[in-house]
């Protein structure tokens, strides 16, 4: 499908294909980098330009990644907190020799210039076609907008966070004025969820168009099959990176109010205090690989979703494995659940999600079918429907 990028529509007048560059905020690890990979994959060629890239993602990428000044920065853990540099390299960057620049970010790689000033003729006209500037948003940036109220309370930056919420007061103003100004700089703009376009919308004040993240529906949707049968289905189970907009808490909480088996997966800030509110029928499991996780979320009677996502690519691995998911009814979750996928609870708190918890029953979901819904969003469902936006929106920009 990537090749018809390069043979259909988007033939340049000399007979080449479009020469295309990615961008990304960073290389660490998580949904917004499953986005990347498959972007690599579309474009082998391309080069990937990023603040900062772990090693296991330069292997993962073929060593097509270019990166900056903080690659080199001493400490690691607060690279991802020093949004000036990252505007200033992002800035300085040039895209001359491409005709397009696919951007991906929740932070500041959609604000590359595409259109510099010394491309500007004397009768004010450019003196050479700019690249088309395509950004896929997983968010409008969080420590600015929707999160900025939870980053104050919780920067992570251990003792150094009264600095941190210093600097984030005062810098606020400064910097939502340039994230709003970086997101009027590409020429269109993809959204992750109805979500996101919503907030987009509501940020910037801009249009978009929706294009799913990719998930991994292979992986998950491999069960472990004893004797013929599949594993027997019992308790719950919640995975995730524990930090406060999770709502971890609200799951073991219920669970333990219920006295209903639940296996928490993952690790983070909130963990030891997860682990002093549980009951004895909750299990912690923080050393889980991904064979490990599957076969979790293979077992359980249902997923336990009680955060606001933009998306929520682990509820949708769980459906991969043909479990269901309740949710709490707000974010990502909306585009993906629905009465054959699992239920909502309409208030973010305990009690509501207990009554959901009540009112669960398993019997009446099928498997097959949920793992069905789940592979429209799979890593190939993505590249096809990421290459038909990218026609769509280049048909007449690229001739």
């Amino acid at each position: 499908m990537a090749n018809e990028l390069a043979n259909g529509k988007w033939q340049m007048a000399n007979a080449q294909s479009p020469r295309v560059a990615i961008v990304c905020d960073w290389l660490i690890g998580g949904g917004a980098e499953k986005v990347v990979l498959e972007l690599h994959r579309m474009y082998p060629e391309a080069p990937i330009y990023t603040s900062y890239c772990a090693p296991e993602w330069r292997e993962k990428l073929d060593h097509m990644v270019v990166t900056g000044p903080l690659q080199a920065w001493p400490f690691s853990r607060l690279r991802k907190f020093i949004p000036f540099l990252r505007i200033w390299w992002f800035q300085s960057l040039r895209f001359d020799d491409y005709d397009l620049v696919i951007s991906s970010s929740g932070a500041e790689a959609k604000g590359i210039r595409t259109n510099p000033g010394k491309w500007q003729m004397a009768n004010g006209k450019s003196d050479k076609k700019r690249p088309l500037h395509i950004a896929y948003i997983h968010a409008p940036t969080h420590y600015y907008w929707s999160r900025y109220e939870e980053y104050l309370k919780r920067p992570g930056f251990g003792r150094l966070d009264w600095l941190a919420q210093f600097g984030l007061r005062i810098l606020v103003g400064p910097l939502r004025k340039w994230d709003y100004a970086a997101a009027q700089r590409p020429d269109y703009l993809i959204a992750n969820s109805t979500h996101t376009q919503a907030a987009i919308k509501k940020y910037y004040g801009r249009g978009s168009m929706v294009v799913h993240p990719p998930v991994d529906t292979d992986h998950f949707g491999e069960w472990q099959i004893a004797n013929g049968k599949s594993a027997q289905r019992s308790g719950f189970v919640i995975a995730g990176r524990q930090t406060p907009y999770k709502r971890i808490d609200l799951a073991v909480a219920a669970c333990t109010r219920l006295n209903l088996p639940l296996t928490v997966i993952g690790n983070g800030p909130e963990h030891a205090k997860l682990v002093r509110m549980a009951g004895p029928s909750i299990q912690f499991v923080t050393d889980a690989d991904d064979g490990a996780i599957a076969r979790y979320f293979q077992s359980a009677e249902a997923f336990i979703f009680p955060g606001i996502d933009d998306f929520g690519i682990v509820a949708v691995e769980a459906m991969a494995a043909g479990t269901p998911v309740i949710a709490y009814k707000a974010g990502g979750a909306q585009d993906f659940i629905n009465d054959d996928t699992g239920m909502f609870f309409e208030e973010q708190t305990v009690s509501s999600l207990t009554e959901s918890l009540q009112a669960f029953d398993s019997a009446r979901y099928s498997s097959k079918n949920i793992q069905k819904v789940a592979e429209k969003f799979s890593a190939e469902k993505f590249r096809d429907n990421m290459t038909q936006a990218l026609q769509d929106l280049t048909s007449n920009k690229l001739q």
